[in-house]
């Protein structure tokens, strides 16, 4: 077992190192979006697009195919996360992280030595400040980083269309109380704020 150190993470193991499996899901279909390979659906759902098929020449990475395999009908990203192939995906993920010595057995968490490496990667690679001139491989980078804020900046519509981010309340509950029906003000249940456009 070694310590992390001759391992290059990819953004999915970064996210999944960091924040978890719901976060590694996170950078998988933010992963699919930027290919044109998913899209919002119903209100915090992701769907996928009418270019269902997986490109040959640059193919997804193994979890971003099992989230999109696991799209069959439109999931939010709780259900994802759940999913068997999701599931399956991650845990198959989790094994050269744990024969590196980032993941402690049995429980599977972050060792010191990977939150030492994410933060250094963290510090390395700050919140960008615009997401324009950005490669895909940097906004995936970005999101496995620093989570929440990243999606707000870097793929918002989308985000927040998508489930990934929660809508931002104006206001408080009594505004909100008096809100016309249909008008999409309110929470949703999700785990993030956000707002903006792609």
């Amino acid at each position: 077992m070694g310590d992390g150190t001759a391992i290059r993470l990819q953004p999915h193991e970064i996210a999944l190192l960091g924040r978890g499996p719901r976060a590694a899901a996170t950078v998988a279909v933010v992963d699919l979006h930027l290919r044109g390979l998913v899209e919002a659906g119903l209100p915090g759902t992701v769907r996928r697009s009418v270019t269902e098929a997986l490109p040959a020449e640059r193919p997804p990475h193994p979890l971003a195919e099992a989230v999109h395999a696991s799209l069959r009908r439109p999931a939010g990203p709780t259900s994802l996360v759940r999913s068997p192939d999701v599931r399956l995906a991650t845990a198959l993920l989790r094994i050269p992280l744990a024969e590196a010595g980032l993941l402690r057995r049995p429980l599977l968490g972050p060792t010191r030595a990977a939150r030492r490496q994410v933060r250094r990667l963290r510090e390395r690679h700050p919140l960008p400040a615009s997401r324009h001139g950005l490669a895909d491989e940097e906004r995936l980078l970005a999101v496995a980083l620093h989570g929440e804020p990243a999606l707000r900046l870097l793929v918002p519509r989308f985000a927040l269309r998508a489930g990934l981010v929660r809508r931002a309340e104006v206001g408080g509950a009594r505004l909100l109380g008096h809100s016309p029906r249909g008008t999409g003000s309110g929470g949703g249940g999700h785990l993030y704020c956000g707002g903006g456009g792609d």
